[in-house]
C-alpha cells in the first residue's frame, strides 16, 4: 500500500485507536524511525514496534481491534433471569421501578445481597 492510500485511511478512520496505528504506519513508510514515530505520536516505542511488525506480517487487517469479551458477569444465568423477570414485573406495576433506593431490597429478595 502506498502513502496516499494510508493517508486516506487515516483521514477516513473514525476509531481513534485505529487512526493512531495508521498514522504510525504512514510515518514508517515515510522513513521515520520507530523511536521518532513514538515521540511524534506520544506513545511507547513498544506500541509502534508492535503495530509495524503486525502490519508487515498480517497487512492492514492485523491493525483491526481485536474482540474484547469484557468482564464476566457476577450473576449466574439463573440470577440474571430472576433479576430480569423482577425488573420487568415491577416496571409494569403501579408502584413502578423508578426508585433507586429499592435496589438493596430487590437484591435481597432475590438472594443476591
Amino acid at each position: 500500500m502506498n502513502k496516499p492510500n494510508i493517508l486516506a485511511l487515516v483521514k477516513s478512520e473514525k476509531s481513534a485507536r485505529k487512526r493512531m496505528r495508521y498514522l504510525a504506519l504512514l510515518h514508517f513508510t515515510e522513513g521515520h524511525s520507530r523511536t521518532a514515530i513514538a515521540t511524534m505520536l506520544k506513545v511507547s516505542r513498544t506500541s509502534v514496534n508492535k503495530w509495524v511488525t503486525t502490519y508487515l506480517s498480517q497487512g492492514l487487517s492485523g491493525l483491526d481491534d481485536k474482540p474484547n469479551p469484557g468482564r464476566p458477569p457476577q450473576l449466574s444465568l439463573a440470577q440474571q433471569a430472576s433479576l430480569k423477570a423482577f425488573v420487568q414485573q415491577r416496571s409494569l406495576s403501579e408502584q413502578g421501578g423508578d426508585s433507586w433506593l429499592r435496589i438493596s431490597a430487590i437484591l435481597f429478595s432475590l438472594n443476591l445481597a
